[in-house]
């Protein structure tokens, strides 16, 4: 017998609060993650060694580096982006310091701090209250060097903040932009489990908004239907955006790609 909707995993909105802390890129791996063909990838090559040729291609396919377990939220997974997006910031011993130089200084640097190696070189994760930092160490760089900073187009500030402080002051209220992410993939987790639009709405915004707002032609259920859509077109290669990768190749996604 079908497991009644308001039971199903998708259905209470407390579960997705993690959403409304992720950045782009955190964001990008949420969708991609649940695309039925990159699970069956990990399916099938997640045995091999990480830098086998035929792992990395699939990974690469991805706009990964590397093959990351699918079961695993953004709160715990890792996925090695393929570079490029201006959000990371590159960490390089500077060989030529003025008198004045900052030097690297690993805990200093606010928030829980994880360094992984992400199959080219160590990557540094630091997660504070509402902000991520996200930094490419490069070889030779130890605590306490001289270090340069460089961003990928020169966008914001490179050099990370040191104030703990107001890393974990209190947040405002989360933005309209992060809880679009939140019921979108709300929205998505409900469609891939087989869920009507009605049975959407109610876990998304009540069944008391649904009992009232509820019509054939109604506001309510084409914004259902608009959050449903969005968040297939990202799972299904929208998200690349997101990870400021380009755009599908034609091939072997490219019907998914042009799903609504």
């Amino acid at each position: 017998m079908a497991e009644p909707h308001h039971l199903a995993q998708w259905y209470p909105t407390a579960a997705y609060l993690y959403v409304l802390c992720l950045d782009t890129l955190a964001l990008a791996w949420e969708y991609l993650r649940r695309h039925p063909d990159y699970q069956l990838d990990w399916l099938r090559h997640h045995r091999r060694r990480p830098m086998h040729p035929v792992a990395q291609n699939a990974a690469h396919r991805w706009g990964l580096r590397l093959l990351e377990d699918p079961v695993l939220d953004a709160r715990d997974a890792h996925p090695a982006w393929l570079p490029g997006h201006d959000a990371v910031v590159q960490l390089h011993p500077d060989t030529d310091p003025p008198p004045d130089a900052a030097a690297f200084a690993f805990w200093h640097i606010p928030g829980h701090k994880q360094l992984l190696h992400d199959g080219k070189g160590l990557a540094l994760i630091a997660h504070s209250p509402g902000h991520c930092a996200r930094f490419a160490v490069a070889p030779g760089l130890e605590d306490g060097m001289a270090v340069a900073y460089a961003r990928r187009g020169g966008r914001g500030s490179a050099a990370p903040a040191r104030d703990s402080a107001s890393m974990h002051a209190a947040r405002p209220r989360p933005p309209p932009a992060a809880l679009l992410e939140l019921h979108t993939l709300q929205a998505l987790d409900a469609t891939l489990a087989g869920a009507s639009l009605r049975e959407m709405a109610e876990g998304l915004f009540g069944a008391d908004a649904v009992a009232t707002d509820w019509h054939a032609d109604g506001d309510l259920r084409a914004r259902v239907r608009r959050l449903a859509r969005r968040g297939d077109a990202l799972m299904r290669g929208s998200y690349r955006r997101l990870a400021q990768l380009p755009p599908l190749e034609k091939g072997r996604f490219e019907e998914d790609a042009k799903r609504p």
